[in-house]
């Protein structure tokens, strides 16, 4: 009976069995890139979320999110008549530095406590990252990370077109007004 039932069990019917999955993945675009990342700064936001009723308790969450912001140059941008050598001065017109990308990062964000929120978690969870992804890019903007930027460009840009120009190499990016007219 033993020996019946050690068989019986290995039957994939009682068992988990084997996972098999299959993938059909298409490549749907390629993307050229220009753009140098320089700086990325790391956030951690507290965010208390609450939705407020009139005749129910307020929902409320408190979370612990993780995120980042990345200050680029996009390489792209410059053009041939950007680059003038000048005696022994080679002049890099650079584009302004904008932030690549900012992002949550949700294996490192947590959920700290929620309260009266049972039917409505989804909704309070889901509208407090959109916000705080929203307060990333906006704390970076505040922040000094186009500064940083290209301070980063001069440490990392420098030495290479030195290097392989011989000659003194000066950043020039555009001043607002100019920015303006670009636009």
């Amino acid at each position: 009976l033993i020996f019946l039932w050690e068989k019986v069990k290995r039957i994939k019917l009682f068992n988990g069995g084997e996972l098999e999955t299959t993938h059909h993945t298409v490549l749907k675009e390629i993307t050229e890139l220009g753009k140098l990342e320089l700086v990325k700064y790391a956030y951690r936001d507290v965010v208390e979320q609450k939705l407020v009723r009139d005749f129910l308790p307020d929902p409320k969450a408190i979370l612990i999110i993780e995120g980042e912001a990345v200050g680029c140059i996009d390489l792209k941008k410059v053009q041939n008549d950007d680059v003038e050598f000048t005696g022994d001065t080679l002049i890099v017109r650079l584009p302004q530095p904008e932030i690549c990308y900012h992002k949550i990062d949700h294996q490192k964000s947590k959920v700290y406590h929620t309260e009266y929120a049972f039917m409505n978690e989804g909704l309070l969870l889901e509208e407090a990252y959109k916000r705080a992804e929203v307060q990333i890019l906006k704390a970076a903007v505040a922040s000094d990370i186009f500064e940083q930027t290209k301070k980063n460009a001069e440490t990392v840009l420098k030495p290479i077109l030195e290097k392989t120009s011989g000659k003194k190499v000066v950043f020039h990016y555009p001043l607002e007004g100019e920015l303006q007219r670009l636009k």
